[in-house]
Formats: structure tokens, C-alpha cells, sequence
């Protein structure tokens, strides 16, 4: 499954397969790792309320399943990097059939629920970064993805990319 995947150290020197939108992906997840800040106590709250906290588990957790759905559905597919692997599938079932980019949509999920769980602004701009990153990632991913497949085109005027209704993440032409 990992083989194909076209990383190679001149890749990451320069950008080739679209390296550094994967690199920025892995240090804004990697940054979730951090506390929260400011912390809640910082606002004068002792505790987070808790069904702010209980709404941000339950998106981490719809993120997870999201995530699993898309990684299986893309099977040998499967690429960390925008630039499409030659002689993979289209796929068009199962998650991909809610918009185009299900594992961006995971990782969006799985963000702004760790955010809203621990109530950091921290966090929320971490969210942010991603947006702006998978949202690139995603459009030269489809440039790619234009090549392979001429019928990616009626798919993508009709499937919202990441998420329905927000500029940023669903873009229709």
C-alpha cells in the first residue's frame, strides 16, 4: 500500500510532487499536540464547559470514522502527496461520494474538535492553517487528478470538495 508514494529526498528539496503542502500538513497536526492556550482557567473559567467539551470528543471522533471510511475506500489509491499516483482509480463511493477530499474533511474534523474539547485559540488557528493548507493541497491535487481521469471534471462540478457551502472548501467548476 505505501509503495508508489513517489517520496524522494529531491522531491522534498523541491516541491516536486507537492511535498511541502504534506509537510505542512504533518507540523500543524503535529502541533495539536501542544497545550492549550490560553488555557481556560486563563478566562476565568475553572473547568471547560463540559458540552462544549463532549461536542469537540464527538467531532474527533466522527473525524477518526470519517478517516477510516475514506483510507479503506482508497485502498491501493492511497497517497499522502497532492500529485496523483499514475494507474490509480478514481473513486467515487462510499465517502467520496459526499465531496471530493474526505481525508482533508477527517483531518478538519478531527481539528476543530480537538480545539473545541480543550478550548484553545491556539488550536483554532492551528484549524486555520489547515484550512488554508489542505485547501491548496486539495486544489493542485485535482489539477493532477484532471490529467488521469477527463471524468473528474463532471464529479467535480457536482460533489462539494471538503466542505459544503464554504468558499475556501468547496469550490464547483
Amino acid at each position: 500500500m505505501f509503495s508508489g508514494w513517489g517520496l524522494s529526498w529531491g522531491g522534498w528539496l523541491d516541491n516536486r510532487r507537492g511535498e511541502w503542502f504534506l509537510l505542512a500538513q504533518l507540523l500543524l497536526i503535529t502541533a495539536h499536540l501542544l497545550p492549550p492556550w490560553p488555557a481556560p482557567a486563563d478566562w476565568g473559567l475553572g473547568m471547560w464547559p463540559r458540552p462544549v467539551f463532549i461536542v469537540g470528543v464527538l467531532l474527533l471522533l466522527s473525524g477518526f470514522g470519517v478517516a477510516a471510511q475514506a483510507f479503506t475506500a482508497l485502498g491501493s489509491s492511497l497517497s499522502p502527496l497532492p500529485e496523483a499516483k499514475q494507474g490509480n482509480r478514481l473513486i467515487l463511493q462510499g465517502p467520496y461520494q459526499r465531496c471530493r477530499h474526505p481525508m482533508y474533511q477527517a483531518v478538519l474534523l478531527c481539528s476543530l474538535g480537538v480545539a473545541l474539547s480543550i478550548g484553545s485559540l491556539l488550536h483554532l488557528i492551528l484549524l486555520m492553517g489547515l484550512v488554508a493548507v489542505l485547501g491548496g493541497k486539495a486544489r493542485r491535487e485535482e489539477r493532477s487528478l484532471l490529467q488521469l481521469h477527463p471524468e473528474y471534471a463532471v464529479y467535480r462540478s457536482t460533489t462539494p470538495a471538503i466542505a459544503p457551502g464554504l468558499p475556501w472548501l468547496d469550490w464547483r467548476n
